[in-house]
Parts: structure tokens; sequence; C-alpha cells
């Protein structure tokens, strides 16, 4: 009596890599490891066709592997579910048929990472790890060489699309604050912090780490100007003596 075997194929295992803020030497051994040796890596891409995750690791990816871009909107105006359920889907393909995919993630994935909405459609279905990286909050405090915070301090951080008035109410009672994604929206976030007397306080960075890291006071900064890898920190100012 003749028998069919069934052939089962073990599904590939997802991992959301976090690559750090740009410098490719912050990347983690373990991110190291992953990165290297996975038949598949998938990133996101931007509309104007850059692709920042891909360029900070290029070097560490390999000809044979296979790679899955993930056409991404960055603005406000456009819904990214419909991006973001394409790329799920790519990347499902893939792990369907037995092959792991690491998906790049600029600084830490958990942290305002693209790869949380990747998590967010696949990790019931797929074995998944999360492998942390140096967020460009952070980053940004060391290449400012100026301490966040001390002693009993709460740190805030707040995306600079946040409305005026929830800006403001945030910043009133922070001990120390981080503020990201700037770029068209610093005009609003100068005059929040003048308005509470915290602009002689902030310090500003552009691409933390990166090549072209720059460092401006911030009475000096061009509104027009500001990318969105921009950041204004306002470290505390709690005596650490």
């Amino acid at each position: 009596m003749n028998t069919v075997e069934e052939v089962i194929v073990k599904k590939g295992s997802l991992y959301g890599l976090g690559i750090g803020p740009g410098d490719p030497e912050l990347l983690t051994i373990k991110a190291h490891r992953i990165l290297t040796s996975v038949p598949v890596i998938a990133y996101p891409t931007m509309e104007s066709g850059k692709v920042l995750a891909r360029a900070i690791v290029a070097d560490f990816i390999r000809p044979e592997q296979i790679e899955v871009p993930m056409p991404l909107p960055f603005s406000v105006e456009r819904s990214s579910q419909p991006y973001y359920d394409i790329g799920a889907e790519k990347i499902a393909e893939h792990l369907e048929a037995g092959r792991d995919v690491a998906v790049l993630c600029e600084g830490d994935p958990m942290l305002y990472g693209s790869f949380m909405y990747i998590f967010n459609r696949l990790a019931t279905r797929f074995h998944t790890e999360v492998v942390p990286g140096i967020s460009s909050t952070f980053a940004s405090a060391a290449m400012l060489g100026a301490p966040l915070t001390f002693r009993n301090d709460v740190l805030s951080i707040m995306p600079a699309t946040l409305e005026a008035d929830i800006l403001r109410d945030r910043l009133a009672v922070a001990d120390a604050a981080i503020i990201i994604k700037l770029g068209r929206h610093f005009a609003k976030v100068k005059a929040v912090l003048e308005e509470l007397g915290l602009f002689s306080r902030a310090l500003y960075i552009e691409r933390a780490t990166m090549p072209n890291q720059t460092i401006k006071a911030i009475a000096s900064v061009v509104a027009d100007e500001v990318p969105y890898w921009a950041i204004v920190m306002i470290p505390s100012q709690t005596n650490p003596q």
C-alpha cells in the first residue's frame, strides 16, 4: 500500500533588529550575528527612495541575502497602515517558506520604531525575537556631552508632531525632556520653549552619530532647514554634587 508522506516545512523566525542611530560601530554583537546569518533582510524605504536603515549596515549585507524593501510614507497626511500590511505579507511569505527574516529598524525597535507595526501584524503567527538597539535619543545625549537625568529626575520623550498645547503641558512638568521628529515642527517647538522659559536650556543636534552629524546653537537654527532626524534636548537642572 502506497503512502503519501506529508512534508512539513518549519516556519522561519522573525527578528526585529535595532541597528542604532547611524554609526555602524554601535551595532550590537547580537544584531550583527543575526544580520549576517539570516537569508532574508527587510527594511523600510522612504518615498524619496532613500534607504537609511540599509545604508547603516550596508557593509555587513552579503550578496546572496534576499532583500525586501518596504516603501513607507513618512508624512502625517498619508496613512501607513496599507503599506505595513503589504510589507508584513511579503515578510510572511518568506517565514511560511521556512526562511528567517531580519527587519532592520533604526534606533530601538520598540521606541518609536517602524518594526513595532510589523511586530503587531506577525508576532502571533511566527516566532519573533526583538533585539534592542541604541536609540538616537540617548545617542544624542552622548554626542552633546550633556547628562540627561540625575537621581529622581523624570525624563520625558515626546514627538514634535504633538499639538502646541499638549507639548506645552508636558514640557511644563518635565525634569528633563527630549523632543524628536522635529522637521517642519521646529518653529512650533521653539515658540513653546520660549513661552516656558526653556529655550536657553535647550540643545540641538541633527543626525546623531551619522557622518553628517551637526550640532548647532539652537538660537542659530533656521526653521526651514531642520530635518526630520533632528532632536532638541532639555537636560536636567538637578545639581549632581
